[in-house]
């Protein structure tokens, strides 16, 4: 039902070198206070990458060589300014290529505006709260947390807000890309035009290649009379919520429902999350989702699963909502508010793909393993890509796709087997690779490996010692095949792990790693050593055995 919650990346944080603030590709920039443009080998231009062609073909010709803004031909035209979009558009300006970037709303996206960053911090004003209300567990006397509710969402903003200057126009301006302000359509596989709000075209973009980057949409469920009554999804809730939303009713049990259901139930919403499957969190093994189903529980979330939402109305100022429970019965579920968290569908309407010949399916833009559309010179990455709705992948996919827009003939595939998610309630639940569920399912053998935090120290002194770490290997090797994680800090401990399936380094490798005591990371060490002692059959031991006694007895 729900996309994976996704993690945030600055454009400009990619290994690709970035040129200085006066950008690439163009043939002037402006000054600190945005007026007269500076041509190239002026004070703000002289460290630019393109210096060195400057001195070689004099400053006028270079400046009469390269196109003003929006003429000409680009390397790369980008759709979409949002984490895909962004680290292309300055990834392959940062290689010395011609870039535009196309937006028609807000620049940093999805995951800047309406989903990982403000989610995020909402979830750390929630844990602050928790913590004042079980103070207990570290021997301080524990108390209602007092506070108002508006300067939560207030502190949240000021979160964003601290963020939004990495992923901004100016931003981008400074490492070269022509930024457009619009609704990009295609023309033709090789140009587009980009319209304003007035509806007036604002520019006609030539480029040898593309890439569609323009991400995705909450979608609503057909549910009768949804649409007659106010609700919220991830693209409102966080710049039109003003207080404390009372009675919520959240309609989706992903990981975005599950998120926000525990944060604004520990900020003292009364919660009800509504779920069309048999469990939460559906990708997840069982135990884990049991797991995060408890701990919510105990927050006041009141969870329905195999329940759907039948009708919504309006009485008196108050929503009703019909749902039809597992057991077949219709209950009334009276709400002040509704959060709609049931799944994301693709942006691809108003793109002009049909007139581009780009193939695309409900599902998304058609691509292959090097994220080359049916048109080889168009690509296409992130949530529009229709596979992994999740940031860190669109800027894997964007990395993918600078280098393939550089080394055509030498093109490099996305990464497609070594994933890593993280849904951050609490505990949090974060996986890569097979889980238990799918290994049984795909019947691939395999053998399971379960550490519970209990047996690590500093999960103990921390009190944060509920879950665990599963570990699927090879069967009867060390190869790790996937690794669940249910845990306080769960995403940051899955990186060990992570890093050894690229590598394909094995357990083994784990067990023999130095690590620090007392921390968390431990939990990896354990894994490893339980799996090393494992090894150790009967016979191994009788072995073992005579051998120390010869050694005790001199021989």
């Amino acid at each position: 039902m729900q996309p994976r919650e996704k993690t945030r990346r600055d454009p400009a944080s990619s290994s690709y070198p970035a040129p200085s603030p006066a950008g690439a590709g163009r043939c002037a920039t402006t000054g600190a206070g945005g007026d007269k443009p500076l041509p190239y080998g002026t004070e703000t231009g002289t460290e630019n990458a393109s210096s060195a062609g400057q001195a070689r073909i004099g400053l006028a010709a270079y400046n009469a060589f390269v196109p003003e803004k929006g003429s000409g031909v680009y390397n790369a035209v980008v759709l979409g300014a949002g984490t895909a979009g962004l680290v292309a558009a300055a990834g392959t300006a940062g290689l010395g290529g011609r870039v535009a970037l196309v937006e028609r709303h807000r620049m940093g996206g999805d995951c800047l505006n309406t989903g990982c960053v403000p989610s995020k911090a909402l979830l750390s004003s929630a844990r602050a709260a928790d913590a004042i209300r079980h103070a207990d567990r570290h021997g301080l006397e524990p108390g209602e947390p007092r506070f108002d509710f508006s300067r939560v969402l207030a502190h949240m903003r000021e979160r964003r807000a601290a963020l939004a200057p990495n992923d901004s126009q100016e931003r981008l301006e400074s490492l070269g890309v022509d930024v457009f302000r619009g609704q990009a359509r295609f023309v033709s596989p090789h140009e587009v035009v980009v319209t304003g709000a007035g509806g007036n075209e604002e520019a006609r973009l030539s480029g040898r290649n593309f890439v569609i980057a323009t991400g995705s949409r909450p979608t609503i469920p057909r549910i009768e009379g949804l649409d007659a009554v106010p609700y919220y999804t991830n693209e409102t809730v966080f710049d039109e919520l003003s207080g404390n939303p009372g009675r919520l009713a959240i309609l989706g049990g992903g990981p975005i429902g599950c998120e926000l259901g525990q944060a604004f139930a520990r900020l003292g919403a009364r919660v009800t999350i509504i779920q069309t499957a048999p469990q939460i969190l559906e990708k997840e093994d069982a135990d884990a989702a049991g797991l995060v189903r408890r701990s919510l529980e105990a927050d006041g979330v009141r969870i329905l699963t195999g329940a759907s939402g039948r009708r919504v109305s309006r009485e008196a100022g108050a929503l009703s909502i019909a749902v039809e429970t597992s057991d077949g019965r219709t209950e009334a579920l009276d709400a002040d508010a509704i959060l709609v968290a049931a799944g994301r569908t693709p942006n691809t309407a108003g793109l002009g793909l049909e007139a581009a010949g780009v193939a695309f399916t409900k599902k998304g833009v058609t691509v292959d393993a090097n994220l080359r559309t049916s048109r080889p010179h168009i690509y296409a990455a992130g949530d529009v890509a229709g596979v992994w709705n999740f940031t860190h992948m669109a800027d894997s996919q964007a990395r993918t796709i600078v280098r393939n827009i550089l080394l055509p003939w030498l093109p490099a595939r996305a990464e497609a087997s070594v994933v890593p998610w993280c849904t951050y309630t609490s505990p949090e639940v974060a996986r890569v690779g097979l889980n238990e569920e799918q290994a049984r399912r795909r019947k691939i053998p395999c053998d399971v490996i379960t550490q519970p935090m209990k047996d690590v120290d500093r999960a103990v002194i921390e009190g944060e010692d509920a879950g665990w770490a599963k570990v699927l290997l090879a069967k009867g090797t060390d190869r790790i095949l996937g690794v669940t994680l249910v845990a306080e800090r769960a995403g940051d401990l899955l990186h060990e792990f992570v890093l050894a399936m690229k590598a394909g380094v094995g357990l083994a490798t784990v067990a023999a790693t130095v690590h620090a005591y007392p921390t968390l990371a431990e939990i990896a060490k354990k894994v490893a050593d339980r799996q090393q002692k494992s090894r150790l059959t009967p016979f191994a031991r009788r072995v073992l055995a005579w051998r120390y006694r010869r050694a005790r007895s001199g021989a």
